[in-house]
């Protein structure tokens, strides 16, 4: 018999998979479908999130994964309403949260990876919702990052594939991706202060000079630079994309990387 957690992340990986595999139709649009597929995963996250979190607070790295898959989710379909091009990002950001959850189903499904604590304080609370709203905004400009390296890459060679087809053209991504990081480095910045507030109220200290501060840190810095270089010289393209990519890594290492390698491999 099927353990009742089990059935939980089931079901809320089957609402992942129809957006997952929209891209696949001969002539995608912003329709209909998409509201639905959209609405069908950002809702089965957020349910799998409010569920699990009922009984407790959880801290384990399963439960980080689907937070992050239903604030990205739900910040994406924010940028849809407002962008009439974000949409055609779908075909990747689509995809890329499906192995998220299912790498959340894994770590999930068995009994050593769901921790329960006393729900943290309000400074604390606030600190980790920045923290994931964050990463789910970075990683949809990581997204378009990649977006934008792909088309130009089949301009250069002149071998568009159905994918590329469906991405926005490398300007619109450009745009995506800067509009976002800007967003990104504000909430970021947000996420700074609140955890400087929080390590002074705690260990007396402005910064825990531990892995996830010092990546968070250079994130920071490096968008920063990113957007600098951007609005003085006009950066964009493969090269900027790259820096957007590279600013992405350090928060994955930082946010759900650090949480891995503590509570997965060494817990």
């Amino acid at each position: 018999m099927l353990h009742s957690a089990t059935i939980l992340n089931l079901m809320a990986l089957a609402t992942l998979l129809p957006a997952a595999f929209l891209g696949l139709r001969r002539e995608p649009k912003r329709d209909s479908l998409l509201w639905l597929t959209l609405l069908a995963a950002a809702l089965g996250a957020g349910l799998w999130v409010v569920a699990a979190f009922l009984p407790g607070w959880r801290t384990d790295f399963g439960a980080a994964l689907w937070v992050t898959v239903a604030v990205t989710v739900g910040l994406f379909i924010v940028l849809v309403v407002f962008d009439a091009e974000a949409w055609r990002l779908s075909s990747l950001l689509s995809p890329a949260v499906l192995v998220l959850g299912v790498l959340a189903t894994i770590w999930t499904s068995h009994e050593g990876a769901r921790p329960l604590i006393q729900p943290p304080g309000g400074l604390v609370a606030v600190h980790i919702a920045v923290s994931v709203a964050t990463y789910g905004l970075v990683t949809i400009a990581a997204v378009a990052a990649l977006a934008a390296i792909l088309q130009e890459r089949a301009l250069k060679t002149k071998r568009p594939t159905a994918m590329t087809r469906m991405l926005p053209a490398v300007a619109i991504c450009d745009r995506m991706m800067v509009r976002l990081l800007i967003v990104g480095e504000i909430v970021l910045g947000a996420g700074l202060l609140s955890g400087m507030a929080l390590s002074l109220t705690e260990a007396g200290a402005v910064l825990a000079l531990d892995h996830k501060t010092i990546l968070t840190v250079t994130a920071f810095v490096l968008i920063g630079g990113l957007l600098g270089v951007h609005f003085r010289s006009g950066l964009r393209g493969r090269r900027a994309a790259r820096w957007a990519l590279a600013a992405y890594l350090l928060l994955t290492l930082g946010y759900p990387g650090v949480k891995f390698v503590t509570e997965v491999l060494l817990g």
